[in-house]
């Protein structure tokens, strides 16, 4: 269902075209801005089936076009199906991207649908009406743990003798309930694990036990720059939703806590699509008469005082913290009402998997391991973001999807932060010892032992100049000052080895804490090979050096025990290796 879209019509067609979908059906209503024009002569050229939504007295837009579209040819006739909007974008992740591998994929599963979860994808902080692809401007999302934004849409088999479609998903005809059908819908969720059986009868979004994001999502982009959100807002929406595009709603889908690249595997077979649309001069012609609208009208609205408002409103709605967003459903959630509307069938099914639930052996649950706790490569920290700072033990760590891994930001939000580290390290380090910390990152470990054992006197060191520049900040938002007794070691490790051994040799650390994933196992064995003079007493392996290494170190364990070193200390060896000098091991070096 399309109104007004279009600047954004070619990009929208000829994404789905390049990843594999046949037929594309628009239904468009009031539209002011060429929209239907440019899909009509998209139809003339046999890449889209444009068709008008006339809506019937007291229906809305999205209601009418689904009637339409269940007894439209060109739908029924399908094998596959999938309801979505103009800001809505399909991104695979599975196999080459494509519709034909992802389809493949849940069919050697038996399977006939796959329920894609939203990923909702905010502004970036981007103001100023650009040309650029959608799909490239904004590649910043919410978390994928982020249960506001989980809404689906559904990819399914379709007979229209069995389901009546709907905006997220369709609904199966009363009369094929209590037949065999639903043991024949076999549905997947996004990473192509099997959907869980109530979402045969109803449900609208992903629950922690269902979402899933390895195979495919449905990239939304509700918002766009502020400038195409103004557009927006003074023209109306596909629903006729009173007030929707308020500052509340921007809070909701202005979510820019994680960057989101996958995207950009179709460029360059979709701006070649792009290219090859454009090459016919009526569709051109269309195209830019769209922009060129779009642009006229949003030169009038800058010169109103209402566009300024909603600048300066959606200034402040981006500064909401995700924490604080409220998303309030449509109407609360009647649970008696929900247990009235259910067959027999559903209430039969629904109890027998609550009791399977409650019957299955529970797993233990597992550390909350370090093991990729930053995003790769050079932290860029040039963007001003606002971000959320939580305690974590007894530190404070800001919430910055710039330099956290996606899957750590939940756990920093929950004050879990390197959990497994950061309760057993400071009760295992020797009292009165040196440590010595080699790839210290944010310093957040060494800041909370410091913080508990007064005895003890940390030299920390990190290379990485964003990981520094972040220390700093981590360490001034706890209090943790830098000092005799927390040292930050300013020596780079231009030489891996050589400036190791230099650097043990002048602080002569009876706890050597490794984490720097440079520290390869040849050039730790080459270390504590040459270092037996001053051999430590403890030395543990984690973080980014575990992450990296964690599958090739029987070896370097092997070399350990030689030199008189056993494992101790009890880590779970996903969260760190732990070794204990033997006490004549001084004597014998």
């Amino acid at each position: 269902m399309m109104k007004d879209e279009g600047p954004f019509v070619i990009e929208w067609v000829a994404h789905h075209l390049a990843i594999g979908f046949t037929d594309l059906v628009v239904y468009t209503n009031d539209c002011s801005d060429g929209t239907d024009d440019m899909l009509i002569r998209l139809e003339c050229l046999g890449l889209c089936h444009h068709r008008r939504n006339v809506i019937g007295e007291g229906l809305r837009p999205q209601p009418s076009a689904l009637n339409y579209a269940q007894d439209e040819p060109v739908v029924c006739q399908s094998d596959w199906v999938m309801v979505f909007d103009a800001d809505e974008f399909l991104s695979i992740k599975y196999g080459d991207g494509t519709l034909d591998d992802l389809i493949a994929a849940a069919k050697a599963k038996d399977a006939n649908g796959i329920v894609v979860t939203w990923r909702i994808f905010g502004s970036g902080g981007v103001v100023e009406w650009s040309r650029a692809p959608v799909t490239e401007q904004y590649l910043l999302s919410a978390p994928q743990t982020w249960n506001k934004g989980w809404g689906v849409k559904t990819l399914f088999t379709f007979d229209p003798d069995y389901w009546k479609l709907g905006i997220h998903r369709p609904k199966m005809k009363t009369r094929h309930i209590k037949t065999d059908f639903p043991d024949r819908v076999k549905w997947l969720n996004g990473s192509g694990r099997e959907m869980e059986d109530y979402f045969k009868f109803r449900g609208w979004r992903s629950i922690t036990r269902t979402v899933g994001y390895d195979w495919v999502q449905l990239n939304h982009y509700a918002v766009k720059s502020v400038d195409s959100y103004a557009i927006r807002k003074m023209r109306g929406n596909v629903n006729n939703k009173a007030d929707k595009y308020n500052s509340d709603y921007w809070s909701l889908q202005d979510r820019n806590e994680v960057r989101d690249e996958t995207m950009l595997r179709y460029s360059e077979v979709r701006n070649l699509i792009i290219a090859q649309l454009l090459q016919d001069p009526d569709l051109s012609r269309l195209h830019h008469a769209a922009v060129a609208r779009a642009e006229a009208r949003l030169v009038e609205l800058k010169k109103s005082e209402a566009y300024h408002a909603l600048v300066s409103d959606l200034a402040a709605a981006s500064a909401v913290p995700i924490s604080q967003i409220v998303a309030k459903p449509p109407q609360a959630r009647d649970k008696e009402k929900i247990a009235a509307l259910m067959s027999d069938v559903e209430k039969a099914r629904g109890a027998k998997a609550k009791a399977d639930r409650k019957a299955a052996p529970k797993e233990p649950a597992g550390e909350a391991v370090p093991m990729g706790s930053y995003n790769p490569g050079p932290i860029d920290l040039s963007s001003d973001v606002y971000v959320e700072v939580y305690t974590n033990h007894t530190m404070k760590l800001p919430l910055d999807h710039r330099v956290f891994a996606a899957h750590v930001l939940p756990l920093i939000q929950a004050g879990k932060f390197e959990r497994g580290l950061a309760r057993k390290m400071p009760s295992v380090l020797i009292p009165q010892a040196i440590a010595l910390e080699i790839g210290s990152a944010v310093g957040f470990l060494a800041g909370h032992c410091a913080n508990i054992r007064t005895d003890i006197r940390f030299f920390l060191q990190e290379d990485d100049p964003g990981l520094k520049q972040v220390m700093q900040v981590v360490c001034r938002l706890s209090n943790r000052a830098f000092n005799e007794r927390f040292t930050l070691v300013e020596r780079p490790l231009d030489s891996p080895v050589k400036d190791c051994l230099r650097l043990m040799a002048d602080v002569q650390p009876t706890s050597l804490m490794l984490a720097d994933a440079r520290l390869t196992p040849d050039i730790l064995t080459q270390i504590l090979t040459e270092s037996t003079a001053s051999a430590p007493t403890q030395i543990f392996l984690y973080g980014r050096l575990l992450e990296r290494w964690h599958a090739e170190l029987s070896d370097l364990e092997a070399l350990l025990e030689r030199l008189g070193y056993a494992p101790d200390y009890g880590f779970d060896p996903n969260v760190a290796r732990g070794f204990r000098r033997a006490e004549t091991r001084r004597e014998l070096g």
